[in-house]
């Protein structure tokens, strides 16, 4: 950025500031060199298509600033579709009055185009919205079709969330041993991503999902809601925050992000809050930020995902934030299924322990009570029974 402006009122005007508002801004481009001006205000296309005739450069607004961001993040088929989708629908309504100015000659494209073709225009503009919305319903209900099948396997499943450019996809990196991209802005993480993570013996999946942004467009919280899906669906959620912003900067992002997970209906889910990038702090400046944090329900966990400061603490939070496990004991007899079997239950439980007592063998494993009951059907049709059954109450501290 080289330089900002500012005024209140006048977002009817042709320009969305006033004249000599836009005057000095046109100034201020030239002197600075500036190659686009970015309103924080949603531009009319008149608005805009004025703003570039008298500063010379492109004008847009803060939903095609974040829209051209997403466009540079987004890697996979679902992400590209829903950037377009979403482009699409943020121009349609915009669309006849874009071609009247661009008839004007100011603006290549759309030069010569009559009324008909106007509307051939604008009706395949709805067909590629159209066909859009489908190819994105066959995306979704196959991500559908994943989820269930991770239910099936019956580990808890743990959604990394947070405002964006907090570090979330560098402390999946460290939690997952994975080396996602990391530093290339905001929106790094557009598509989600999943992996088998061990939280203080407790073993789930975590997910790295798209970063939150307050007064999120509402043409983008529709387009993504598949990805935010991951977080509504979530055994529990790691909120990230920036710990080295301002203080203000912490509170307006904290807010944000709890007002988001409220707005995608995951109130509900428990959280383990990590205030990241404590390397970067003194101790004074630790001290004053933690206020900030007293509207949490939990207390938060310090951390730096850079170094690895006090990962094992966060991992410690996030097994007691998917709640109460069981200790089951079975006995399974021996038999031409028993290896698999007991192969199946180190795959898919937590801390077995196994002891040869006579013809047959006694299992002890730790699991969630939706896990404990799925493996208990598997044992009781391979011949075996359960012996014991009691619950692990752990609670957050």
């Amino acid at each position: 950025m080289v330089g900002s402006l500012e005024q209140v009122g006048e977002t009817g005007s042709p320009y969305m500031i006033g004249k000599g508002k836009a005057q000095e801004l046109a100034k201020t481009v030239k002197e600075r060199g500036a190659e686009k001006v970015i309103f924080e205000n949603d531009l009319k296309p008149v608005q805009a298509y004025n703003l570039a005739k008298l500063a010379g450069v492109e004008a847009i607004d803060r939903f095609q600033l974040i829209l051209e961001i997403f466009a540079k993040r987004a890697f996979t088929k679902e992400a590209q579709l829903q950037v377009r989708l979403a482009g699409l629908r943020y121009r349609l309504p915009r669309a006849r009055e874009s071609i009247r100015l661009a008839r004007l000659g100011e603006q290549p494209g759309f030069l010569g185009l009559g009324r008909y073709e106007v509307d051939v225009f604008l009706e395949d503009m709805r067909r590629q919205i159209t066909h859009i919305r489908e190819e994105l319903r066959e995306i979704r209900k196959e991500r559908a079709q994943h989820r269930f099948k991770r239910m099936e396997l019956g580990f808890p499943t743990v959604s990394l969330a947070g405002y964006t450019g907090a570090g979330k996809t560098t402390l999946f990196n460290l939690l997952a041993g994975e080396t996602k991209p990391v530093n290339l802005g905001l929106f790094t993480t557009l598509s989600p991503t999943t992996r088998m993570v061990s939280f203080a013996g407790r073993r789930a999946l975590l997910t790295d999902t798209v970063g939150f942004i307050d007064r999120l467009p509402i043409l983008l919280v529709e387009a993504f809601r598949s990805t935010l899906e991951e977080t509504i669906y979530a055994d529990a959620i790691i909120l990230v925050l920036d710990f080295h912003d301002p203080v203000e900067e912490i509170r307006r992002k904290l807010e944000a992000s709890l007002s988001i997970i409220r707005e995608i209906g995951a109130s509900a889910v428990p959280i383990a809050v990590a205030l990241n990038k404590a390397d970067l702090l003194l101790s004074e400046g630790v001290l004053e930020r933690q206020k900030v944090t007293d509207i949490l329900p939990t207390k938060p966990v310090l951390i730096s995902a850079k170094t690895g400061f006090n990962i094992g603490e966060l991992r410690r939070r996030v097994a007691e934030a998917l709640g109460d496990y069981v200790e089951v004991t079975f006995v399974i007899p021996e038999g031409s299924e028993t290896s698999s079997l007991i192969h199946t239950l180190y795959e898919e439980a937590d801390s077995v322990k196994t002891a040869q007592r006579g013809d047959s063998i006694e299992v002890i494993l730790e699991a969630l009570p939706r896990t404990a009951e799925k493996l208990r059907e598997r044992v009781e049709r391979s011949g075996g029974h359960l012996k014991g059954y009691r619950s692990l109450t752990r609670t957050l501290g």
